[in-house]
């Protein structure tokens, strides 16, 4: 066996995540910016508050920094992270869209 065939076969156990990273080590990085971005998106469509700027900046930096959980949750054990942000994002996007066009019916009656 070649060196890609044995490198193959010791990934087969792993997350798509892991394997993708062993090819290229770049995917990792942007899987953690994806689950970056979902997250915020996520976060303001359902429950961002109006807040003082500095507790804003608190607040996403723990946000940036829990997101390290869920990306090794992903990495490691090959947990649907970034399929369950994009649901929730178009859920609450949907959501928020409704409720959107409720207020303006309720404002023309």
């Amino acid at each position: 066996m070649d060196n890609q065939q044995l490198q193959e076969a010791n990934l087969e156990g792993y997350s798509w995540l892991m394997q993708a990273t062993a090819e290229n080590p770049w995917y990792g990085l942007l899987a953690y910016l994806a689950i970056v971005i979902l997250a915020i998106l996520v976060f303001n469509l359902g429950f961002a508050r109006e807040l003082p700027i500095l507790k804003k900046v608190v607040v996403y930096i723990m946000l940036i920094i829990g997101c390290f959980v869920l990306w090794l949750m992903e990495f490691a054990f090959g947990a649907p992270i970034i399929v369950i942000l994009l649901i929730s994002a178009l859920v609450l996007g949907i959501y928020r869209y409704r409720l959107y066009r409720h207020r303006e019916e309720k404002k023309e009656v």
